[in-house]
């Protein structure tokens, strides 16, 4: 059977306000956008192709700002927009994961 989405980015875009480490703190909404805007100039977006979505807590807060994508499961972090072109042009549209910009495994809360 042939998935409805190719791949799926989840963004964290969670804010805490007791100070706790959080993605909203490295301006993950504006990955988030980034991302999508990108997504859909390069015609990546839609049915059968690449979803991008915001996401609460991801539980990886450690490794902050981070996004997933699926159904490879790759989990990355970022510092800013060419690191999310990257993510796009590189394994949204062609399957290639971004080593440089992989979150360690054992990163978490």
């Amino acid at each position: 059977m042939t998935p409805y989405f190719q791949r799926h980015i989840f963004f964290c875009v969670n804010q805490r306000d007791n100070g706790e480490a959080a993605c909203a703190q490295h301006d993950s909404m504006g990955a988030f956008d980034h991302c999508k805007q990108r997504v859909k100039a390069l015609g990546l977006a839609g049915p059968g192709k690449v979803r991008v979505n915001k996401a609460g807590c991801l539980d990886r807060c450690a490794g902050g700002p981070v996004a997933v994508v699926y159904p490879e499961g790759t989990w990355y972090t970022y510092v800013d927009k060419s690191d999310i072109d990257e993510i796009v042009e590189r394994h949204l549209q062609h399957g290639e994961v971004v080593p440089r910009l992989l979150l360690a495994p054992d990163v978490g809360r």
